[in-house]
């Protein structure tokens, strides 16, 4: 690839060509409402499968982006789709908050409060005012944001618990995947709050919410990035004492670098903006531990010392934005071929040009990974769209 324009016009067709019109074209549930909860990894579709909120949440975060970035009117249908359906059928309109999931029909199903699925609720539908000046989506994102901060945040010790019941009580079992620990405080619950937080100030100039993207920045560089390793620590009880030594993961930690430096800039904040750059030098170089000769990022430190080695399609995306901030923000030249080279992984590896979208992952051995979804509750178009909107903005 000779110039950035050039790659620029390869993820802007990635994203109109490839990923985007697999949404449009598979996923809508015309007859019931909203989108399809699951496609498997061989491309079947499963229509009474379970909806997620963080599916829903996401197709609008992508929808409302691409309409902001590239202004075609399909995918503002797409995102008014997506919207209609979070505010009609999550939206918990007894005790706030979003469900963590409804059956096909739309019935609530799961009715815990997880905050990482209000988190992307807010960053849904502040993306949709965003790009489309709409009140009543800005007016959902604020009952949310403070639903998290009536409900989550932590007054004694700081930060944000994990999860509720319906009605906002405690829980026993607050996992946010059956993978995760069950701990009270969490990485990548917190860094899906920042997230969302940041493009919701963009749209609404709140003294409290500022405060509370500087706090979570603070967090992250004060509290879970470990001073020896520079990795985020994973899971931590509500003292913020550390559940997971020597468990890193690649992925979150590049996806956090940038992530927190957009959180930095958005608030404007000089002083915050050197000490992130300064804490996440260090980050990157801990996440690259996790680079690849042929590009890729592999997935997982475990405490035991063993790795896994498992290519996942958000990883690489997070590795591809994580490296071009390098680039861009940080002087370091080299970081863009970097770049260039996990797309080009991605583009031999990841992308499906057969069945559409990408695969969840590649095998260490190099098969592709189709037993897990193609899209479903964990597998949805953010990551990769993301990826494409975000290089495709900053490159001049």
């Amino acid at each position: 690839m000779e110039t950035l324009q050039e790659w620029k016009k390869e993820l802007t067709d990635e994203l109109t060509d490839h990923i985007l019109p697999f949404w449009i074209e598979r996923m809508p549930d015309t007859a019931r409402g909203g989108f399809y909860g699951q496609i498997t990894g061989e491309g079947v579709l499963v229509p009474d499968a379970p909806k997620g909120a963080i599916m829903h949440g996401r197709i609008l975060w992508t929808f409302a982006a691409a309409y902001r970035v590239l202004g075609r009117k399909e995918y503002l249908d797409m995102a008014t789709r997506a919207k209609r359906y979070v505010i009609d059928h999550f939206y918990d309109e007894t005790y706030g908050g979003v469900y963590w999931s409804l059956d096909a029909d739309g019935k609530p199903l799961d009715t815990k409060k997880q905050f990482y699925a209000l988190g992307f609720a807010i960053y849904g539908l502040s993306e949709y005012a965003r790009a489309t000046g709409d009140q009543e989506a800005l007016d959902y994102a604020v009952r949310l944001f403070r639903s998290i901060e009536e409900h989550s945040f932590d007054p004694v010790d700081n930060g944000y618990f994990e999860a509720q019941t319906r009605d906002w009580q405690e829980i026993g079992d607050m996992r946010l995947s059956a993978k995760d620990a069950n701990e009270k405080k969490t990485m990548n619950t917190h860094l899906h709050i920042l997230e969302p937080y940041t493009n919701l100030y963009r749209v609404w100039k709140d003294d409290l919410l500022r405060d509370r993207i500087v706090n979570l920045v603070n967090l992250f560089l004060d509290r879970m990035e470990s001073p020896e390793t520079h990795h985020l620590g994973l899971f931590f009880d509500e003292k913020w004492n550390e559940k997971s030594k020597g468990a890193f993961s690649y992925g979150h930690d590049i996806e956090a670098t940038w992530l927190l430096l957009e959180a930095a800039h958005e608030v404007g904040d000089p002083a915050l903006i050197e000490k992130t750059m300064a804490h996440c030098r260090h980050i990157v170089k801990a996440a690259l531990e996790g680079y690849q000769p042929d590009g890729s990022l592999i997935y997982e430190h475990h405490p035991d010392g063993r790795l896994d080695c498992e290519r996942h399609w958000w990883v690489q995306a997070e590795t591809v934005i994580g490296l071009f901030y390098q680039y861009k923000f940080y002087g370091q030249k080299e970081a863009l071929g970097e770049a260039l080279k996990t797309w080009e992984y991605i583009k031999n590896h990841i992308v499906d040009r057969v069945g559409g979208e990408w695969f969840w992952s590649e095998m260490p051995d190099g098969t592709k990974n189709k037993r897990e979804d193609k899209a479903g509750f964990w597998k949805c178009p953010y990551h990769n769209s993301r990826m494409c909107m975000e290089i495709i903005s900053l490159i001049d």
